[in-house]
């Protein structure tokens, strides 16, 4: 069942596509992509979907706050394989804490879901210390998207 806050988040388009091809050096022995390059994947997605929205690292960073992963879920449902084009949809979580939450599909060459994720991020200011409180260009950026 699709929660309310999540339906509205696909209704404002904060998630986003990207085909991403995979490579030989990702792949082991058996031909599939092994388990550690997925969270890559879903890297690729959050640095997409922060380009497309107006919320990348450099943003982050110019802010004077760095966003650290500190949970992270992988999900695999089917393998990728060398030559595959797959498709990871990354899609904005919103939540009223100082974190950013991110989850993720990543499709097969057929379109059939490969792999389900999540990542939490929080904020450390330039002296890296956990911020408690949301900053203010987070929050001025959800007043953007229609989040606030």
């Amino acid at each position: 069942m699709i929660k309310r806050k999540e339906l509205y988040n696909e209704i404002l388009h904060l998630s986003v596509s990207k085909e991403l091809n995979i490579r030989f050096n990702e792949v082991d022995s058996l031909g599939i992509v092994w388990h550690g390059h997925y969270i890559s994947y879903f890297e690729d997605g959050r640095e997409a979907f922060g380009l497309l929205h107006g919320i990348d690292y450099l943003t982050v960073q110019r802010e004077g706050y760095t966003t650290p992963i500190v949970k992270s879920i992988c999900e695999h449902k089917l393998p990728l394989r060398y030559g595959d084009v797959c498709r990871i949809e990354t899609t904005f979580v919103d939540t009223p804490t100082a974190k950013l939450i991110f989850r993720y599909r990543i499709f097969n060459a057929h379109d059939q879901l490969a792999c389900t994720g999540e990542t939490v991020q929080v904020f450390l200011d330039a002296a890296n210390n956990l911020v408690l409180n949301t900053p203010a260009f987070i929050i001025d950026w959800k007043k953007k998207m229609g989040l606030l």
